[in-house]
């Protein structure tokens, strides 16, 4: 493990938290747009966010996440205001990827800390965190409300020092998205991007430290043992 990591901080949507099941669970009730919905809905809610950033018009992600629902109703002509509440109730049930709960234990249990640091309003992600049982896991969960901007913003991945009194280069950051792995470069983290799609490399300027399918690797990837299961007769 390199030496200085004392944390692990996790981006929550894409990389956490499945932001494609909320449609799943409805997806009778889309029929054949349900794929391109989920898709549009993600889409407009990160683009939604970077332009308020740049336009200095901050509304928290809830909002966010509603209006770039809205969008993604409208242009497939499904739009109605029951599958507007529902799909929004479900994005606050988003389940967890099935390595998340492993590694997480195995992260604490090697003594390192763990954390969220994301977009997402305080309210959503406590839903989200206690919909998949994590909050045990968790050091802290840090939103940026408290900065009033959305990530890439330097001044959110500066909100995970200050939650944990630790110094940048003590945080192993991970994200599935690769702008914000870019971000949490220049800020100065350890960073492993989640490649969850197997997408190609971007953001040139700011590559990250390491790369990894999904979560199961990090552990390993920090130089972590774990102790071999005891073998039964």
């Amino acid at each position: 493990m390199p030496h200085s990591v004392q944390a692990c901080v996790f981006d929550a949507y894409g990389t956490l938290f499945d932001v494609h099941s909320a449609v799943r669970g409805h997806a009778h009730r889309l029929g054949e747009s349900a794929g391109e919905v989920s898709r549009i809905w993600r889409d407009k809610q990160l683009e939604y966010s970077w332009v308020r950033s740049l336009a200095r018009r901050h509304a928290d992600f809830w909002q966010v996440t509603g209006e770039a629902l809205d969008y993604a109703l409208a242009i497939k002509g499904v739009y109605s205001e029951s599958l507007h509440e529902n799909l929004m109730s479900a994005y606050r049930e988003l389940a967890a990827y099935p390595e998340v709960a492993p590694v997480l234990e195995t992260l604490r249990a090697a003594g390192l800390r763990t954390a969220i640091l994301s977009n997402g309003s305080p309210g959503m992600l406590a839903d989200a965190v206690a919909n998949c049982g994590l909050e045990h896991l968790l050091d802290a969960v840090v939103s940026v409300e408290d900065a009033g901007v959305y990530k890439p913003d330097e001044r959110v991945y500066q909100l995970a020092c200050a939650a944990l009194d630790l110094k940048r280069d003590c945080i192993s950051f991970q994200s599935a998205n690769a702008w914000d792995a870019a971000g949490a470069v220049l800020f100065g983290f350890r960073v492993a991007w989640i490649n969850r799609l197997g997408g190609p490399a971007e953001y040139a300027f700011a590559p990250p430290h390491d790369v990894l399918a999904d979560l199961s690797g990090l552990p390993a990837l920090l130089g972590l043992e774990q102790e071999a299961a005891p073998q039964r007769d």
